[in-house]
């Protein structure tokens, strides 16, 4: 069994030794370099762009305008460039030159005439009937709120004893990645290679071909080594101008953002308003829960309608509940473009109900964990009638009742957290005492969908020497999944882990393939590879009884072997059977759309903090931090690990200290780098336990669902609670810093 065993990840060696080769460390012969001009107002149309100084300044060798560029676009509301800029940033022009100096000259040199425009930063400006309009569809995405509801909210707080209401808000930031974006151009004829920081190589080779005019099998994208995705790698212009300046040029060309264009052009996380109101009985049952979110999404749409969407699940499905409204709005500014981060809408969402249920439970005097273990969602699912019609498969974001969970693990999750922290033993609230440094304790838990994402394949090949190759197109973006759909191949087909070779995000080799998004990679991908491999396990039991002369029944596989009956010496290796099949090698496709028709696949997890508050200066210190979750069957106990205890990691910054703050004045990014955004370093990072629920997905491969995301939602209501129980006030605007905190404690 390789299932359950902490395997070495396959791209460990390559990043030790630093032979891992990333998109910037590769050089092509003949190859220039790239630079973007970009917009220095947040609104402004372009009259005319000189380029007289750039064409004669030595070494420039191609350059792409607005006024020259081919009309395709790269998103609903994105041209590949465009007349109109709308945000401080936004691309104006671009030049290749033989190396990166004379590029940064050469944009230096253009001379743009812009008329500025009125612009608006916040989404309550935005929304107002005078505002400018971003765009011509007007700053309201849609037109109109996504309003999802289940039963009549009305009715719930007509019946409960106590109405509780509080507004919420979060900040952009910054994905922060070590390697910033980069992308390499290469033509060969009317033949496109692209090699890019991906999260989906076949998705980006469908926006190149779409946006370029292009047969989309001329087109081939490589994914090599990823610098960390976090979800946001992708949804910007960057690839389509590489290609037109590399097609000008008759030359490859590569650009590698700089670390504050990454800050600034690159896609960071929503922030967000939510509005919360919930009805609860004396005894502290939810009745009813209606929120509002606003949402920030920048100059342009991205992955917005998804993360507004997935921003209202928590307060949807979290606590049963008859009774739920969730109205989500989003809103065009003039800001940095907002995109897809790590958990989409899920932090925010669930920052602003988790903290909300400790007011509730510490306005009702009932223990905040008690009152999640009589209202959190179980087994059942929510109450009310099924909509979703027999033969479809249940969305993993549901909204209506009446369905159970595939499994549900968030009780345990509370019970195994709480007991690690001690929370029956020590949970007493201090800040009444004189001490300079407070202790305190929180908690939170939450929901995610469990890993069904889009339509899944894999091919699965024996190969002549007797090792496996497994082919998906799929993007491992740093979460190991090259490692654990390899571990699920040999353990379907009983031969080592070392045994299989992997061809992974190569659009020229591989099928097509979704995003690795969603907590969807393992989940998703692993039931297509699963499947391609027990096809694959069938076809060579076949092949050998063909040979032996025996039925299949006869044969069993174990150990890279095929044996006739246990206790039969007859038998044939892989090499053997891979050596007989040469000319015609035993391979299998696989294909499948993940999900259930009969349950709602989620995972769950629960989080608790404890912390120390110094009064006098207003700083945090996470002492402990336990992380229960429930992913189902833990494939790889190392990398579970490791994925739980960076997102929290990632999400100490949001909690605490991480803000993209915007000149009012100006509309541009005053901090754009590491040090003046605040990202957590190494000397931040509490002791984190993390514990997993003993949970056996019946629909996920080997019984596992989703993990990647998940750890990073929980993390500030945990924090912002326990701040609550050390020191005494609420914390209802992120970060949680200091001049915050202490701004809060003179108001007290």
């Amino acid at each position: 069994m390789v299932i359950g065993k902490s395997v070495q990840r396959r791209d460990l060696p390559e990043k030790l030794t630093g032979n891992a080769k990333y998109t910037a460390d590769i050089k092509l012969p003949g190859m220039l370099y790239g630079k973007i001009l970009r917009s220095v107002y947040p609104f402004a149309h372009i009259n005319s762009i000189n380029s007289s100084k750039t064409l004669k300044l030595q070494g420039v060798v191609s350059m792409l305008t607005p006024f020259d560029v081919p009309t395709g676009y790269i998103a609903l509301d994105m041209p590949i460039l465009d007349t109109t800029v709308r945000f401080v940033g936004d691309e104006v022009a671009a030049v290749a030159a033989t190396d990166e100096y004379i590029a940064q000259q050469a944009i230096e040199l253009l001379d743009v005439n812009y008329s500025p425009l009125p612009f608006v930063l916040n989404v309550e400006d935005a929304l107002k009937s005078n505002a400018p309009k971003i765009h011509e569809t007007g700053n309201l995405i849609g037109s109109e709120p996504i309003v999802l509801i289940r039963g009549d909210v009305e009715e719930g707080f007509r019946n409960c004893d106590h109405i509780f209401e509080e507004t919420f808000t979060t900040p952009a930031h910054s994905g922060s990645a070590l390697e910033p974006r980069a992308v390499i151009a290469m033509w060969e004829d009317d033949f496109l290679t692209i090699w890019k920081c991906s999260r989906g190589v076949h998705s980006d080779r469908k926006a190149i071909s779409s946006a370029l005019c292009i047969d989309p099998n001329k087109v081939r994208v490589i994914g090599p080594h990823l610098g960390g995705g976090f979800g946001n790698k992708d949804e910007s212009r960057l690839a389509a101008i590489v290609a037109i300046l590399a097609y000008r040029a008759g030359r490859p060309v590569k650009i590698e953002l700089s670390r504050e264009e990454e800050f600034i052009a690159g896609r960071c996380r929503h922030s967000t308003s939510t509005h919360i109101k919930m009805g609860v009985s004396s005894a502290g049952i939810i009745s009813a829960i209606q929120v509002e979110t606003i949402m920030n999404t920048g100059a342009y749409l991205a992955s917005g309608p998804g993360v507004i969407r997935r921003a209202g699940q928590a307060a949807l499905y979290l606590y049963r509940c008859p009774n739920v409204r969730y109205d989500g709005y989003l809103v065009y500014t003039n800001r940095p473009s907002a995109g897809s981060y790590r958990a989409l809408g899920a932090p925010q969402g669930h920052f602003a109900l988790e903290v909300m249920a400790d007011k509730i439970a510490h306005s009702l005097k009932i223990d905040p964990l008690d009152f999640r273990l009589m209202n959190h969602v179980d087994a059942t699912g929510q109450p009310g009638i099924r909509v979703t019609p027999p033969s479809e498969i249940i969305d993993t974001q549901p909204v209506e009742g009446g369905i159970p969970f595939s499994s549900n693990g968030l009780r345990q999750c509370l019970d195994l957290g709480s007991t690690a922290i001690h929370w029956r033993n020590i949970k007493a609230s201090n800040y009444s005492d004189t001490s300079v440094k407070k202790t305190g304790i929180g908690m939170s838990m939450f929901i995610y969908r469990g890993g069904p994402g889009g339509k899944a394949q894999a091919r699965v090949k024996l190969n002549h020497d007797g090792t496996v190759q497994l082919i998906t197109g799929l993007m491992d973006v740093g979460e190991g999944a090259t490692t654990v759909l390899c571990q699920i191949t040999a353990n379907e087909l009983s031969i080592p882990y070392d045994a299989v070779r992997a061809t992974f995000a190569d659009t020229y080799y591989t099928p097509n393939a979704p995003v690795t998004a969603g907590s969807s990679a393992t989940f998703s991908t692993g039931l297509a590879v699963q499947r391609a491999a027990g096809l694959l396990k069938n076809s060579i039991i076949s092949f050998v009884a063909s040979n032996l002369d025996v039925l299949p029944s006869d044969l069993e596989m174990k150990d890279g072997y095929v044996y006739r009956g246990s206790s039969s010496n007859t038998k044939l290796s892989f090499s053997d059977i891979g050596y007989l099949t040469r000319e015609t090698p035993l391979e299998i496709n696989a294909s499948l759309m993940p999900g259930s028709k009969d349950f709602i696949i989620n995972s769950f997890g629960a989080h608790f903090a404890r912390v120390e508050v110094d009064v006098t200066t207003g700083q945090v210190e996470i002492i402990q931090y336990i992380a229960a979750h429930d992913s189902g069957q833990i494939l790889n106990p190392s990398l579970a690990v490791n994925q739980v205890e960076g997102g929290i990691s990632q999400m100490l910054g949001f909690t605490l200290t991480e803000e993209m703050i915007i000149d009012d004045l100006t509309g541009g990014i005053v901090n754009p780098r590491y040090l003046e955004h605040k990202s957590p370093t190494i000397l931040d990072i509490p002791p984190i336990e993390v514990i997993f629920a003993d949970v056996l997905d019946p629909e996920g491969p080997f019984g596992a669902k989703a993990l990647g995301e998940l750890p990073s939602i929980g993390v500030a209501p945990a924090i912002v609670n326990a701040i609550h129980d050390a020191i005494g006030i609420w914390v209802h605007d992120l970060p949680a810093s200091p001049n915050r905190i202490l701004e809060l404690l003179d108001n007290i």
